[in-house]
């Protein structure tokens, strides 16, 4: 059986080198990942992939965690993602039975030069999406500036993936400094996703550009849990609100807003949660989910989440077809990937 492993993290070695040399966030990525070789030693991450040998399984590869924005100013940021961009391209060219494929990396701290290095990345380099962060260092990504960043992705027909992205210092109560016991992980990403995916559909994103592809992390996040309050709950929208009007709200969308939700696709990282995986295949269908692990984020470094990911889908009856869709046949129709 193929699998094509959607959305799993990897620094190539240049980008990996100056990052190293970066104060603030960059110094305190690389503390952290220097704990967990298989994202930048590719040696290491060749040994991880052959322990999965017998099952065909490829990747799609792109940035780990923070996003490039958060590392420096515009100009650095922009640096950082041509060193990204162009080393995930040579490792797709010179291991395309290790790497199908990678989502590019964008400086969106300079929205214009975010378009220009996803053209660059999409006409030169080979790029098979790009990867967006939920939040602009704290900005949503509905806002105007950013909108003509998804729309180069639609142009080129190309994927937006898209990433949680919140730190301790968004606090769960407004009595405390920061976040504790690193809920802002564990609760905070899922609602960080699910936060950008409503304002892509509310701030008629999604309507503006129909042909955008979006791939949202970790089965959909919130969203499939959740499918009472995003179906019939949301189509109250305004009736809970009493300090603006938003009754023009569902009125000026196209559709219904569970419908924009649904016309996602989301992939199957969720660290081995069976249960999370069948409500995520069943809100999604197997025409919407792909295949993913998040590696080498698991308590090994690297195997774990690959091997309970394959177990937990291998778990659930399905017919066949709906199997290959998701191990493989999604992914290269979705990311343009060569079949093999």
């Amino acid at each position: 059986m193929r699998y094509v492993d959607a959305f799993c993290h990897f620094f190539p070695k240049r980008l990996w080198d100056r990052i190293l040399t970066l104060e603030g966030a960059g110094a305190g990525i690389g503390s952290r990942m220097r704990g967990i070789p298989a994202i930048y030693d590719l040696d290491e991450r060749m040994r991880v992939m052959d322990l999965f040998s017998q099952h065909d399984y490829t990747q799609v590869i792109s940035l780990g965690m923070p996003p490039l924005e958060q590392l420096g100013t515009p100009e650095v940021s922009v640096e950082l993602a041509k060193l990204a961009n162009d080393g995930m391209a040579d490792l797709v060219q010179k291991h395309p039975d290790r790497f199908a494929g990678y989502a590019a990396a964008l400086p969106m701290n300079d929205p214009d030069a975010a378009v220009r290095e996803a053209e660059r990345a999409f006409r030169n380099l080979g790029a098979n999406a790009v990867q967006i962060h939920s939040n602009i260092n704290g900005a949503p990504l509905d806002e105007e500036r950013f909108f003509p960043i998804f729309e180069t992705a639609a142009k080129h027909g190309k994927p937006v993936c898209l990433h949680p992205s919140r730190g301790n210092e968004v606090t769960d109560y407004v009595t405390e400094a920061k976040s504790r016991y690193e809920i802002w992980w564990t609760f905070g990403w899922p609602y960080e996703t699910s936060a950008a995916m409503a304002r892509l559909v509310f701030g008629g994103v999604m309507d503006r550009l129909p042909d955008l592809k979006i791939l949202a992390h970790h089965l959909g996040a919130m969203v499939p849990y959740f499918e009472g309050r995003v179906g019939p709950g949301w189509d109250q929208l305004g009736k809970r609100t009493t300090d603006e009007d938003l009754s023009g709200v569902l009125a000026g969308l196209k559709k219904r807003p569970l419908d924009y939700f649904k016309s996602m696709h989301a992939d199957s990282a969720t660290f081995g949660s069976r249960a999370a995986t069948v409500c995520g295949l069943d809100f999604y269908g197997a025409d919407k989910v792909l295949f993913a692990s998040d590696c080498p984020f698991d308590p090994e470094r690297g195997p774990g989440y690959i091997r309970e990911t394959i177990k937990v889908l291998e778990s659930i009856d399905m017919p066949e077809e709906d199997r290959l869709k998701i191990n493989y046949r999604n992914a290269e129709g979705f990311f343009g990937l060569k079949p093999r």
